[in-house]
C-alpha cells in the first residue's frame, strides 16, 4: 500500500505533535533544529497513531507501522501535492493562495466566511501558514470541499515560490506589501519580489485570477508586470465610505453600494481586507446580501483587531504581531479615536536588520509629536528612546515587567492599545488592564 493509500485509510488526518494524537492519525516524524520527530515516533504509535511516517536513517525497530522513507518533510510536501491534485476526481478544486505583508489572517478568515454562504470552504487554521502549515492545511480538504483558501507567509526571499509549487494556487491575492522580515528580505523590493512569486506563478497558469486592490501603487504595479487577469477592489476604486468612530460605534463600518455594513473589527485599516472578501465573494458568485450579512458576523480572534472591555479600560488588542507597517496603520487608526485617555504599548519590532533603529525612532518620535502617553517593551525601543533624548522612564526589559507596572499603578477609563511583534508577548499585559 502506497503513501497516499495509507494517509485516505487514516481518514486523511495528519499530525505532526506526538501530544496533540487523537487516535487513528498518519503521524509524520519531521526533524528540525531543535527536535527530532523520529524520537517520538514509536510513542505516537502508543498514543493511537494508526501509523508513523519516518526517516529510513533513524533506529528504529521494523513494525509494519512505520513508513520509513529518506527524508520525511519532503514526503509530507509530496503528499500535500499529490493530494490537491487528486482529492477531486475531476481536477475542478479552486484553490486560492493569499499572502501579504499585514492583514493575511484576517483577509483569510473573511473571505472564508463570505465564501461558506455558498460552498463548503477549507481554509488554513490559524497562521498555519509555512512550509509545513500549508501541506497541513491542503492535507486537510476533503472531496466534499468544493473551495480551499491557503494562506502563505513568508520570511525569505525564496518562501513564496516554494509555497506557490506545494499549494499550486488557482487565484490568489496579496494583501500589501510593506516593510516586515527585512533582515530576511533585505530590502523593501526584496518583500516585493518575495510576494510577486504569487503573482508570477498565476501569469504563467491559464485562467488564473488575481484579486487585486486597485488603490494600491505597488500591487497594480507588480500585477501590470506579470500580465496577470486581474479582479479589482479597493476603497477609491469602489467608492466606498468608512464612517467615523465615536463611543457608539467604536468597530469599522462601511457603506458599500449605498448599504451600510456593520463589522466587529477595529480600525480602518481593515477596510481593504473587507473590500478584497466581498470582492472574491462577488467572482464565485455569492449574494452580496449574504456577503455582507458574512462580514457583520465575522467575529475576529487571537488578538487581531479585537476590541476588548475590561473592568476599568478598553483595550484595542492587535498584539499577534507587528512590523513598521502594520504599526504605522495601527497608530493613525488610535489617534482617531476619541477618548478622554489613552495609553499605547508597545512590543518591539523584530526582525529588520539594519532598518531596526530607524524605525523604532520613527515610532518614538511620532508618539511624543502626537503627545500620546506610551510604555515600550524591548532593547530596541529602549535605545530608541536613548537616541531621542526622552530617557527610560518609559522602557521596560520584557512584557512581564510592564505587567507587573500597570499591575502596580493600573489606568483606568483609558482607550489602550496593545501592539507588538510576536516574541515581545505583549499579551502578558493585559491582565494588569
Amino acid at each position: 500500500m502506497g503513501l497516499y493509500e495509507r494517509y485516505l485509510a487514516c481518514g486523511g488526518v495528519v499530525a505532526t505533535d506526538s501530544r496533540t494524537l487523537q487516535g487513528g492519525e498518519m503521524f509524520f516524524a519531521l526533524k528540525g533544529e531543535n527536535f527530532d520527530g523520529n524520537a517520538y515516533a514509536m510513542k505516537a504509535l502508543e498514543a493511537g497513531a494508526a501509523c508513523a511516517v519516518v526517516n529510513e536513517a533513524a533506529d528504529l525497530p521494523d513494525d509494519p507501522r512505520l513508513i520509513k522513507v529518506a527524508d520525511t518533510f519532503t514526503a509530507l510536501q509530496e503528499l500535500a501535492i499529490y493530494h490537491r491534485e487528486h482529492v477531486k476526481p475531476d481536477g475542478s478544486l479552486p484553490v486560492i493562495g493569499l499572502t501579504g505583508t499585514n492583514g493575511k489572517t484576517t483577509t483569510k478568515e473573511l473571505i472564508a466566511a463570505v465564501l461558506s454562504k455558498k460552498f463548503n470552504v477549507t481554509a488554513t487554521k490559524g497562521n498555519f501558514n509555512n512550509d509545513i502549515g500549508v501541506p497541513l492545511s491542503l492535507l486537510s480538504i476533503t472531496p466534499q470541499t468544493q473551495i480551499a483558501v491557503i494562506e502563505m507567509g513568508a520570511n525569505h526571499p525564496d518562501d513564496i515560490a516554494k509555497l506557490v509549487r506545494v499549494s499550486r494556487p488557482d487565484y490568489g491575492l496579496i494583501t500589501n506589501v510593506g516593510k516586515a522580515h527585512l533582515l530576511g528580505f533585505g530590502s523593501f523590493e526584496g518583500v516585493k519580489a518575495a510576494k510577486g512569486e504569487l503573482y508570477k506563478w498565476l501569469a504563467a497558469r491559464d485562467g488564473s485570477v488575481i484579486f487585486l486592490n486597485a488603490d494600491d501603487a505597488d500591487l497594480t504595479q507588480m500585477a501590470r508586470e506579470c500580465a496577470c487577469h486581474v479582479w479589482s477592489y479597493g476603497i477609491q476604486y469602489e467608492g466606498v465610505q468608512i464612517l467615523p468612530t465615536d463611543a457608539a460605534h467604536p468597530f469599522l463600518r462601511l457603506v458599500i453600494e449605498g448599504t451600510t455594513v456593520e463589522t466587529s473589527l477595529v480600525g480602518a485599516y481593515n477596510a481593504t481586507n473587507v473590500l478584497a472578501a466581498l470582492a472574491v465573494g462577488r467572482y464565485f458568485g455569492v449574494p452580496m446580501a449574504d456577503a455582507f450579512a458574512a462580514i457583520s458576523a465575522y467575529k475576529p480572534s487571537n488578538q487581531r483587531s479585537q476590541m476588548l472591555q475590561t473592568q476599568r479600560n478598553t483595550l484595542i488588542v492587535d498584539a499577534y504581531n507587528a512590523n513598521p507597517s502594520s504599526m504605522a496603520v495601527a497608530l493613525d487608526n488610535f489617534f482617531a479615536m476619541r477618548a478622554p485617555r489613552k495609553l499605547a504599548l508597545l512590543g518591539e519590532m523584530r526582525e529588520l536588520g539594519d532598518a531596526s533603529a530607524k524605525e523604532h525612532l520613527k515610532l518614538v518620535k511620532r508618539l511624543a509629536d502626537a503627545g500620546t502617553p506610551a510604555l515600550f517593551v524591548g532593547e530596541e525601543f529602549g535605545r530608541a528612546l536613548d537616541a531621542a533624548g526622552l530617557g527610560r522612564a518609559a522602557w521596560y526589559p520584557d512584557s512581564p515587567a510592564l505587567a507587573a507596572a500597570l499591575a502596580a499603578n493600573p489606568p483606568s477609563d483609558t482607550l489602550i492599545l496593545v501592539k507588538g511583534s510576536r516574541g515581545t508577548k505583549m499579551e502578558n499585559a493585559i491582565p494588569s488592564l
